[in-house]
């Protein structure tokens, strides 16, 4: 992927990390009526849908700007992508799946976030990324990197927090992603 592409592909995946927290429809997923609410929405799929496309974007993207952030950040990134996308599919399609086919959904809800194994992964998933984006950080060694690294850091406590934060989290995504491609591009300008 040449690097004006891998540019895009970070703006993209930083306003599909934005859109994801601002589309998700934000119920009381502890009750019945609101996981059904949330869950059996056509904005969850696509909230949900946007996060997984964010998460293949940025490898990908990162791909084409390996000579200025390094291969191990690469692939450390690739694997924690791989890592995070099974839970979210599970998330997206098989909760609205039960949600939309009558299914005791606070049950399957429980089932499908705290399985053991699937937590697990998800977890080691999201701190790969993290650790991922703190390898391009240091290559990047300006506010750019760190801002990237930041976002993917504060992934997981993100999720324990209410509605606004998790906006929030969705800004600090795209600011990191479009400064992260506009500090790569300052670099390959200035040569």
């Amino acid at each position: 992927m040449r690097s004006d592409m891998s540019r895009i592909a970070l703006v993209a995946a930083g306003v599909l990390f934005l859109l994801y927290p601002v589309v998700r429809p934000w119920e009381d997923e502890t009750t019945t009526a609101g996981a059904h609410a949330a869950m059996a929405s056509g904005a969850w799929v696509a909230a949900h849908f946007f996060a997984m496309v964010g998460f293949i974007l940025v490898p990908l993207a990162l791909l084409g700007l390996r000579e200025t952030v390094g291969s191990t950040a690469i692939a450390v990134m690739w694997v924690g992508a791989g890592l995070t996308l099974p839970y979210y599919g599970a998330e997206d399609f098989g909760l609205h799946a039960a949600a939309t086919k009558g299914a005791n959904l606070l049950d399957v809800v429980d089932a499908v976030r705290y399985n053991p194994v699937a937590i697990t992964i998800f977890g080691v998933g999201l701190v790969t990324l993290a650790v991922g984006a703190v390898l391009v950080a240091r290559k990047i060694t300006n506010y750019g990197g760190v801002a990237f690294a930041a976002g993917f850091v504060l992934f997981l406590p993100q999720f324990f927090t209410p509605a606004p934060v998790r906006i929030a989290h969705g800004v600090l995504m795209l600011v990191g992603l479009v400064w992260l491609a506009a500090t790569t591009r300052q670099r390959e300008l200035s040569g």
